[in-house]
């Protein structure tokens, strides 16, 4: 079946963007946290002002902006499965295993010491104060549970997994669609079930599954929400910033089964704000704006190299001084970012793509030869079709 082409929405490049920042708004407010009373936190995570440091929450925005997006490209006839596998995980792995490598060098250059920090902070329980190669070698894996070399790569695990099985996300939107508000509602149950019983397949991969069904639906999706009158696209924010927070505004409810409830709204609230994104003229400036579309295009590479900007000047000046590290590390990490993603993420994004072409030349070449000269053609160049290019897409994430 052939859908609508999977062109550019920049709108969700600044909405990617705009989450990267948050995630760093969020690991400095932890750096801060031994420091602020308790008045100061109650303020900074159960109010509004939650959503400028609403990290793991932002996380599954880039989780619905994936399924969407990631997701586009492979809905139309005759695409290239082999090059998308052979592409996707290019464009997944370099980038990370150069984050890798920036943290190994900086701890080489800069070693922590574990005494600067506070005792049983978050700069200790998820931040390596040295790294052995095993160690090195599982996180570059994105197969490992939990990371401390590079903490943020936990959603990349997540991002490969959906990555992986994105044929399954898709015969399964497929299937649902005429059914789209029972298929949503499942996975918004699946997600606050997997709190509930602590299995994080259950957590994450519905929230991947909600962006699939919007790609499936897109053109009816864009046309109804964009028909709304003004007000009820501002209706339809407000009402999912509320959701992506709700379990941090209804505290001191932390702990108990109603604060689990609650953060499973996280995923439907995260899809709300992302169809906001592409249905709303108004989100759409802007988030098309200078500022959040360059966000966007460095938001992969600036949501992998902030931890190390954030870890290195925490050790380095002690989390004592926490202003001045706030005050270094959001330039620094967003100076990064362009760097990184000039010096690495770009060049993997044009391997991905080579890659991707060359595999489904080869793909396409096989598919038309007689039986008895595939190896021939394997062994030497191949001619034929430009191939599809891969797609722009948010890892986790921000890819």
């Amino acid at each position: 079946m052939t859908r609508e082409p999977s062109r550019r929405l920049a709108a969700l490049d600044g909405l990617r963007g705009v989450a990267a920042l948050i995630v760093v708004f969020y690991h400095l407010s932890l750096v801060a946290r031994p420091f602020l009373s308790a008045d100061q936190w109650a303020w900074l995570t159960r109010s509004p002002l939650k959503l400028l440091t609403a990290g793991t929450e932002s996380v599954l925005v880039f989780f619905v902006l994936s399924g969407l997006v990631v997701a586009l490209p492979a809905l139309r006839d005759g695409f290239g499965w082999l090059g998308y596998y052979g592409g996707r995980m290019l464009r997944l792995y370099l980038p990370v295993w150069a984050s890798l490598a920036l943290v190994a060098v900086s701890i080489a250059l800069l070693p922590r010491d574990p005494a600067s920090v506070t005792p049983d902070s978050w700069l200790l329980r998820g931040n390596a104060e040295t790294i052995s190669w095993p160690q090195l070698f599982q996180e570059a894996s994105l197969w490992k549970a939990s990371y401390d070399v590079n903490n943020v790569l936990w959603s990349l695990r997540w991002e490969l997994v959906f990555s992986l099985a994105l044929p399954l996300f898709i015969i399964a939107a497929r299937a649902l669609q005429r059914t789209w508000v029972f298929a949503a509602s499942l996975a918004v149950v699946a997600t606050v079930t997997g709190r509930l019983v602590d299995v994080d397949a259950l957590v994450y991969l519905p929230v991947f599954f909600l962006g699939t069904l919007m790609a499936v639906r897109l053109p009816e999706l864009r046309a109804a929400v964009g028909a709304w009158p003004w007000w009820g696209r501002l209706g339809l924010g407000v009402a999912s910033s509320a959701l992506l927070i709700a379990s941090w505004l209804a505290r001191p409810l932390e702990g108990a089964i109603s604060a689990d409830l609650l953060w499973g709204l996280a995923g439907p609230g995260a899809a709300g704000l992302v169809i906001v994104a592409i249905a709303s003229p108004t989100a759409e400036r802007v988030l098309s704006s200078p500022f959040p579309a360059w966000l966007g295009r460095v938001s992969f590479s600036l949501y992998l190299v902030q931890l190390p900007v954030i870890g290195t000047l925490a050790f380095a000046l002690g989390d004592a001084n926490w202003p001045i590290i706030v005050a270094a590390a959001i330039p620094g990490s967003l100076l990064l970012a362009w760097l990184f993603h000039k010096g690495v993420e770009v060049p993997s994004h044009r391997l991905a793509k080579l890659v991707a072409r060359k595999l489904n030349q080869l793909s396409s070449t096989e598919s038309t030869l007689p039986a008895g000269s595939v190896n021939q053609q394997m062994t030497g160049p191949h001619e034929g079709s430009a191939g599809r290019a891969m797609p722009r897409s948010s890892v986790n994430s921000p890819s």
